[in-house]
């Protein structure tokens, strides 16, 4: 099962290589955050991801990235 503050965390300190990305399962995305780590781009996205995170309710969370897991 799947921590929303481990992804957060991620998000922050390792988002712009996609760590986050591989962690929540979106390995597809991961790979386009390492592709283009370069640009910073990346980098910007997470930090938008950092805080899409942390305002995100624990039921949404688990709802959108532990359903398979059976939450």
């Amino acid at each position: 099962m799947k921590s929303k503050s481990t992804a957060a965390l991620l998000a922050f300190f390792l988002g712009g290589l996609g760590i986050h990305r591989f962690y929540l399962g979106q390995n597809i995305m991961g790979i386009l955050y390492l592709v283009f780590c370069w640009t910073f781009i990346p980098a910007l996205i997470a930090l938008f991801d950092f805080f899409v995170l942390i305002f995100m309710s624990e039921s949404r969370f688990n709802y959108k990235y532990n359903l398979k897991t059976g939450f």
